[in-house]
């Protein structure tokens, strides 16, 4: 069923502005009902105010959110926003969550989440690709906002995209934190902001961010995020060059994205495959 044919659609929402804007979205896109589960702790009261009908659940309720959905009538969702790395050691697992774990031989968010998407399709709900009515956030290869990049900056989004990828192939973490050929920071369980703090503090301001895709991306959930509390946060531990995957990253609130590097001098750069030849 093509998204744009969808007239009731459930979102899964976790942290930030995402679940948000993916809401507002699918309502220009013409879907007429929204039915949104949030997470005690984790969602913007902001995301209530744009739902049909809501639900708030504690972050392990899979039995609930499968029922939820069933009693919504909902047979599509789009999970839209992280949960906090530190809740997931936090779960109350309901019996149908518990299961499940018990069932994983490893326990990453690639594998969690897609059992939760096998469990969900078991209670008839397709779950859509994150990126589903924000495809124009997607932005194309090259300078997205802010100062051009020098030639020693596009050196280092080179070498970090290429470290990333790896990293990212073997789930450790999509950001690293590079400066002049050096990493400094490597994304782990504790996500990009802190890898952000500890690689600011480590190459002592004016260091370049790179967030990239996994090789084999599920693009229903995970999917690398750009934002406006990526560049203050960028601004606050003297990150100078955000470097994003092209066309696999979205990129949220544009206009103010670009006003926010525009004024604090951050380069935003949207990097691909062809930077791989530098």
């Amino acid at each position: 069923m093509a998204s744009s044919h969808l007239d009731s659609l459930g979102i899964i929402a976790g942290n930030g502005r995402y679940p948000v804007l993916l809401a507002e979205a699918a309502r220009a896109r013409g879907v007429k009902r929204l039915a949104i589960v949030g997470f005690s702790g984790e969602t913007s009261p902001e995301v209530e105010k744009l739902a049909d009908n809501y639900t708030r659940l504690r972050v392990g309720q899979l039995g609930g959110l499968c029922n939820y959905f069933r009693d919504q009538k909902i047979t599509r969702a789009i999970m839209a926003g992280q949960i906090a790395p530190g809740n997931l050691f936090d779960l109350r697992p309901d019996l149908k969550a518990l299961l499940l774990l018990a069932r994983l031989k490893e326990r990453n968010a690639e594998s969690i989440f897609s059992a939760i998407a096998d469990e969900l399709k078991k209670a008839g709900v397709e779950l859509l690709p994150a990126t589903t009515f924000l495809e124009d956030a997607l932005p194309e290869p090259g300078h997205v906002a802010g100062p051009k990049l020098t030639r020693r900056q596009l050196n280092d989004v080179a070498f970090g995209y290429r470290v990333a990828k790896e990293t990212s192939r073997l789930d450790i973490g999509q950001s690293i934190v590079v400066k002049k050929g050096t990493v400094v920071a490597v994304e782990a369980f504790e996500g990009t902001d802190a890898a952000m703090e500890r690689g600011g503090r480590l190459g002592k301001g004016d260091v370049v961010l790179v967030k990239v895709s996994k090789p084999n991306q599920d693009f229903r959930f995970d999917v690398p995020v750009i934002g406006t509390r990526t560049l203050e946060h960028a601004r606050d531990c003297g990150v100078r060059v955000i470097a994003c995957e092209a066309r696999r990253t979205l990129l949220l609130d544009r206009k103010l994205v670009w006003e926010q590097a525009e004024r604090w001098k951050i380069s935003l750069f949207a990097a691909d495959e062809s930077l791989l030849n530098l």
